[in-house]
């Protein structure tokens, strides 16, 4: 028998929630995201939790905890948040999650056949969980921690107040969305009726992770067009549109994730396709500081206006969209919502590690929108991957972690 947030883990992973990016312009993506929001609700119900809401056209789910304070006391009403989907990257049906118990350190072997191994010199951060049990999968989809582990770390913390009504605590609100890996996690969250005073998002890695700044991002398609001709005798005419998307990617490719770490900003080119007479090529553009980021963008409008002059015509078009902005800007001016996860993690032994997320989270936007949403860990890693893994022992000192932070304002 399992704790109840592993019990609550090997139960979610096994429903297949993947977003796809391709479906992004409705919420949600696919609607297969509604069987674990669905299973929530009703859970949620069983366990009695209040205001329990599950928003049927956009696939929210929404509940609370009242406070039971005995004594009248103004302490904050605390958000939790975690996602849903999973990442397109790699499958997510029928997750066969398998637990490795007292694990050795070494290199987890996923698939003898295919040769799908976990390798510690790729993922140094297992050396931290020998001797823990690991919850891995067969190689042949990624297991789901990102961000099930956070559904089911949230799920448990809820649990345990519903189950000892002797533990005094405020307000505890709930949410979970879809479609966060597709960009669009709080496009439709409702704010107002979530009502809670600030939040944390449950979805980072490694046990003691905390983050409460991201990148500044942008999502850019770059559309070349080319002339076709007969190839033998192209000379001087012919313009290869692959060729001219190659020419301009080469502009930015020194800026890219593989060379870049820390508080380094990129571009990444996510695709490129089409043919002689078309090609179009999907990018991000990311950085922590808001003044690099608009001369990342402002540099990929000069590339293209270089390159339209330099063959005499517009042949070289981009779009820009603006993704999500750097939460920083907003929650440094209430760094009392860290501090609060920072001692939670003190107090649950372990020592956090704030750092700069590479990346995004719903929080990101929430805060931009009035919901100050740092991010704390979940525990699991390798997200988007064959080789994802979740430890048991961080995930039971994670719902530790959410516990006092819920507690801690109370003590006050």
């Amino acid at each position: 028998m399992y704790s109840a947030v592993v019990e609550n883990f090997l139960r979610y992973v096994k429903i297949d929630t993947q977003s796809l990016e391709q479906y992004a312009d409705k919420t949600p993506s696919t609607e297969k995201q509604r069987d674990l929001a669905v299973l929530l609700r009703d859970e949620l119900l069983v366990l009695g939790a209040s205001n329990v809401r599950y928003d049927e056209e956009h696939c929210y789910v929404y509940a609370e905890i009242p406070s039971n304070l005995r004594v009248k006391k103004r302490v904050p009403k605390i958000g939790f948040i975690a996602h849903m989907d999973t990442s397109e990257a790699v499958s997510g049906a029928n997750v066969k999650p398998r637990i490795i118990e007292n694990y050795d350190g070494e290199d987890i072997v996923l698939d003898e056949k295919l040769n799908i191994v976990t390798r510690v010199s790729e993922f140094p951060m297992l050396k931290a969980c020998k001797g823990k049990s690991l919850i891995v999968t067969d190689g042949s989809t990624l297991l789901g921690g990102d961000d099930k582990a956070g559904v089911a770390e949230i799920m448990a913390m809820a649990e345990y107040f519903l189950r000892h009504p002797e533990v005094e605590h405020g307000k505890i609100c709930i949410g979970f969305t879809p479609d966060e890996e597709v960009g669009n996690g709080v496009a439709f969250f409702d704010i107002d009726g979530f009502d809670a005073d600030y939040a944390y998002t449950v979805d980072g890695g490694e046990l003691g992770d905390m983050s409460y700044e991201c990148f500044n991002a942008a999502g850019a398609t770059l559309t070349v067009k080319g002339k076709s001709v007969h190839p033998g005798y192209a000379k001087n005419i012919m313009k290869n549109a692959i060729t001219l998307a190659y020419e301009f990617i080469s502009t930015i490719s020194g800026e890219c994730p593989e060379n870049t770490e820390g508080y380094g900003g990129f571009y990444h080119v996510d695709s490129i396709h089409g043919d002689v007479e078309k090609a179009v090529v999907e990018f991000i553009i990311r950085d922590h500081d808001s003044k690099k980021f608009e001369q990342r963008i402002q540099t990929v409008r000069n590339n293209v206006e270089m390159l339209n002059s330099k063959y005499g015509e517009k042949r070289f078009t981009v779009e820009i969209k603006e993704q999500y902005r750097n939460m920083r800007e907003r929650i440094e001016k209430e760094l009392y919502i860290v501090e609060y996860a920072v001692e939670a993690m003190r107090r649950a032994g372990v020592e956090p590690k704030v750092s700069p997320i590479r990346g995004g989270t719903d929080g990101a936007r929430l805060s931009f929108d009035g919901l100050l949403c740092p991010n704390i860990c979940t525990g699991s890693e390798g997200h988007h991957g064959r080789n994802e893994f979740a430890c048991i022992e961080d995930m039971e000192t994670i719902v530790e972690i959410l516990k006092n932070i819920v507690l801690l304002p109370c003590s006050e």
